[in-house]
């Protein structure tokens, strides 16, 4: 049986290889990915300025298949998640946000995420695999066509775009499955696909510093960095990742970027923890380290209060907290919002996609044996992790 190429995997450079392997000239692959990107055909039939020829190849080599569809819900708020699938039992979470002026589309890169910050229930799921060019592009895709059918409105660039922003702040850390997630960006901004401006389109690292400095020369969009914390000791407990790149060092790194990105200024997200960072001492730190003469960074901050989950372990800062930790920010010149939570009655808020994950890394089978170790030793149970680590 003859596998098929799906086309939504191959970006404008590699989708006129492949019609020049075909032996058509570079338009043909233009009007192809005009077909794909912009009408949402997925049957070469229907693409009818393509010569006859052509499409009679493509139909017996090629497809145009996006994760399927599981279940579709809509919040009382109008935010829709759709599970999609990714074949061998995982699935993952893609969230389109309506407001007034745009549609926002949170767009996952991973089945499940290796980083686990403590305050995500993705984590918490385990890693099973890195998404391919089709999966990640195919959720914009899918969600873009969806949402026109909904509303009738027709397919094509005259259509009324529907996501008019794009961030890669679903399931997963995008930096860590870096080839397919630069090839879908670039597929995001082409002109002859869905001609999105760099500054709406908004990547979210926890901090992977050598991929993020990559960025800055392949494909620098609008960058949002999971701080959280703002300082080391605290960083590592909620971020693991920060043991490998910590903070002044991502600090520098964001610097850099800035030399390329679209915006003038980093998006920094901190989740907000009652009790655990959320003190006017910790809003303090926050500053002298945005501010530090060496390593600060123009910014925007941008706080979030958490939502809760069971294992989490962690409690959500009150609202008046929240305010008196934005406002010491704000007097200091520090542009901050409150993200308004979004989805939270369908599980589609910020740190609550989990989909569903083959778990290659155990977390839940190591985060149970560790229950039970603390069940079995009480008191001692954190001087035994710290001899055993």
């Amino acid at each position: 049986m003859t596998t098929l190429t799906n086309l939504l995997d191959f970006d404008p450079a590699q989708l006129a290889a492949y019609c020049a392997d075909l032996g058509e000239k570079p338009f043909r692959a233009k009007q192809l990915q005009r077909w794909i990107h912009q009408y949402g055909a997925a049957d070469f039939d229907s693409m009818t300025d393509l010569a006859k020829s052509l499409r009679e190849k493509l139909k017996t080599r090629a497809e145009i298949r996006a994760p399927a569809i599981i279940s579709d819900h809509t919040s009382s708020d109008g935010t829709r998640k759709w599970l999609v699938d990714v074949g061998n039992g995982n699935a993952v979470e893609t969230v389109f946000i309506p407001e007034e002026t745009r549609g926002t589309l949170c767009i996952s890169t991973q089945a499940g995420c290796a980083v686990n910050c403590r305050f995500c229930s993705t984590g918490k799921q385990g890693f099973s695999r890195n998404l391919t060019v089709a999966e990640i592009i195919g959720q914009l895709w899918m969600a873009e066509f969806e949402l026109r059918r909904t509303k009738g409105i027709e397919a094509g660039p005259k259509g009324e775009r529907q996501i008019t922003n794009v961030v890669m702040m679903g399931m997963g850390e995008p930096l860590l499955n870096y080839v397919p997630t630069v090839t879908a960006l670039k597929l995001m901004l082409d002109d002859n696909a869905y001609g999105l401006s760099r500054r709406r389109v908004t990547l979210s690292t926890s901090g992977v510093i050598p991929m993020i400095n990559k960025l800055s020369q392949e494909c620098p969009v609008a960058l949002a960095v999971s701080l959280h914390a703002p300082n080391d000791p605290l960083r590592d407990m909620l971020v693991p990742l920060n043991k490998k790149y910590p903070l002044r060092d991502l600090m520098v790194a964001c610097k850099r970027y800035l030399q390329f990105a679209p915006r003038d200024f980093i998006t920094f997200e901190y989740c907000m923890l009652d009790g655990v960072n959320d003190t006017d001492e910790h809003a303090r730190e926050l500053l002298a380290l945005v501010n530090d003469p060496e390593v600060g960074v123009n910014c925007k901050l941008n706080l979030i209060p958490f939502n809760p989950f069971p294992e989490s372990g962690l409690v959500r800062s009150k609202n008046p907290r929240i305010k008196a930790f934005a406002q010491i920010l704000m007097d200091a010149g520090v542009v901050t919002t409150i993200r308004k939570t979004r989805g939270d009655d369908i599980d589609a808020a910020c740190g609550q996609l989990a989909g569903e994950v083959q778990d290659r890394t155990r977390v839940a089978e190591r985060m149970e044996k560790m229950a039970e170790y603390k069940s079995k030793f009480g008191a001692d149970f954190g001087r035994i992790v710290e001899i055993r680590s």
